[in-house]
């Protein structure tokens, strides 16, 4: 590969590098747009994704209210590991975390 290269006349190499340059720098250029168009595009989804759901949540489920305050209460008396089989106390846990994350 190298004996081609330095058979090359010096101006046809030149040629060459500059053109791989040339296709390099179009080559970056071009994701470098498209990553922006990307970050762009993911913000405006987020937005929109938020404004509905800000929609939905404004009028929580009645029945909601009973499980968080039990949550809580759950959560501040630091309860020890629910046993096996008691899928309330651990629905309870996973609710109190969620509404601990939201907050």
């Amino acid at each position: 590969m190298l004996a081609m290269l330095t058979n090359m006349p010096r101006e046809v190499l030149i040629a060459q590098i500059k053109d791989g340059l040339v296709l390099m720098v179009l080559g970056m250029g071009t994701v470098f747009i498209f990553l922006i168009i990307l970050i762009f595009a993911t913000k405006l989804m987020s937005r929109i994704i938020n404004g509905i759901s800000k929609d939905h949540q404004s009028s929580p489920a009645p029945s909601a209210a009973p499980v968080q305050a039990a949550a809580s209460v759950q959560v501040q008396q630091k309860a020890a590991p629910a046993p096996k089989g008691d899928d309330a106390a651990v629905a309870a846990a996973i609710a109190a975390a969620y509404d601990r994350s939201r907050n």
